[in-house]
């Protein structure tokens, strides 16, 4: 994964959880526009969370924000 997607992972993390609280979930989605704008970008995110680590399609924000800080 590199650089620019873990800054924009851990930013919507931390304004997901401002907004809603430590118990809220998102997927990968949420780090992506409406529309397929970054194709590429999405496909790293997809492998990282589906492949990689064999996330659920909601986890909690705060384990994928710890995740993409401690570089898993």
């Amino acid at each position: 994964m590199n650089a620019d997607l873990r800054k924009k992972i851990v930013t919507v993390c931390d304004r997901k959880i401002a907004q809603k609280g430590e118990n809220v979930g998102l997927s990968f989605y949420a780090f992506f526009a409406n529309r397929n704008d970054d194709p590429a970008t999405l496909m790293l995110a997809a492998t990282w969370w589906i492949e990689t680590h064999k996330l659920d399609h909601f986890e909690k924000a705060i384990k994928i924000r710890q995740m993409v800080v401690d570089g898993l």
